[in-house]
Order: C-alpha cells, then sequence, then structure tokens
C-alpha cells in the first residue's frame, strides 16, 4: 500500500512537471483533472448541497497547499539535479534529506488539518471514504495515463 502511495506521490510530480513545463497547456490539464476529481469525489461521498458548501473550500486549500510544498520539493530536488547528484558532498545530502523530511512532515501536518477541518463539515464516515476515493481516483487517473502512452 505505502508502495502504491509513493507510487502514485511520483507520478504526481512527474505530471505536475510536465504541466508545468507546458505552460498555457498546464493549467488546461489542471484544471481538466481538478473538474474530474471534483465529479468524482463529490459522488463518491454523496454530499448534500450543505456538505458540498462547506467542503470545497477547506478541500481546495488543501489541494493548493499540498501542490505548492509538491512543487517546492521537486524544485530543491530538481536543482541538485542539475548539478548531478553524484557530486554531492556528504553534507549537501544531509541538507537536502533534512528539506526533504521537513517537507513530508509539512504533507501529515496538512493531512491531520484537512481532517481536523472536515470533521465539523461531513461525518467520519464520509472522511473515510473520501481518503478511499483520493486513492481510487488516482489509481483511474493513472490507469488512464498508462494506457494514454501503451497508445
Amino acid at each position: 500500500m505505502k508502495n502504491i502511495k509513493n507510487l502514485l506521490i511520483a507520478f504526481f510530480v512527474l505530471i505536475s512537471l510536465s504541466f508545468y513545463a507546458q505552460g498555457k497547456h498546464f493549467e488546461e490539464k489542471k484544471d481538466k483533472i481538478k473538474s474530474l476529481k471534483i465529479a468524482f469525489l463529490t459522488t463518491e461521498l454523496n454530499l448534500n448541497p450543505d456538505e458540498a458548501a462547506k467542503f470545497w473550500p477547506i478541500y481546495n486549500a488543501f489541494e493548493d497547499n499540498q501542490f505548492e510544498l509538491r512543487r517546492q520539493k521537486m524544485k530543491s530536488f530538481l536543482k541538485k539535479e542539475d548539478n548531478n547528484l553524484n557530486k554531492l558532498t556528504d553534507k549537501e545530502a544531509s541538507a537536502l534529506l533534512a528539506k526533504m523530511e521537513s517537507n513530508e512532515d509539512e504533507m501529515r501536518q496538512l493531512q491531520k488539518k484537512l481532517i481536523t477541518n472536515l470533521k465539523g463539515v461531513i461525518s467520519p464516515v464520509k472522511i473515510i471514504k473520501l481518503k478511499k476515493a483520493e486513492e481510487d481516483f488516482n489509481k483511474k487517473l493513472l490507469q488512464q495515463f498508462r494506457d494514454k502512452k501503451r497508445n
């Protein structure tokens, strides 16, 4: 399970980077994926209008923060990669690892904050369903990406 999660994170980072490099095309793809995700999560969670009105601002803020953290993580990693990772000193590698760990801690804190904020908006059962729906959406997106690459 953790392996799949890491694979998905890597996938989204790669997708984010390719979209980032493509400028306007990136925004269009990002918006399309976001629209598909909104529709998928709304259906899976069966949100009523009151829940949806409170849920989406919280969830969208979480997604924006998560995206920014991933972008920062890749930015510092790519900066080092441009200088060739094989030339890293132990001190530089330790600093990069510390940065990566800090980023992962921030991601976990974002997850905890999301759950805390959602507890007053949707039921605990729907929060669990959200986690499952996110995984299902990511698997579906990854499968579509793989299928598209094969064709």
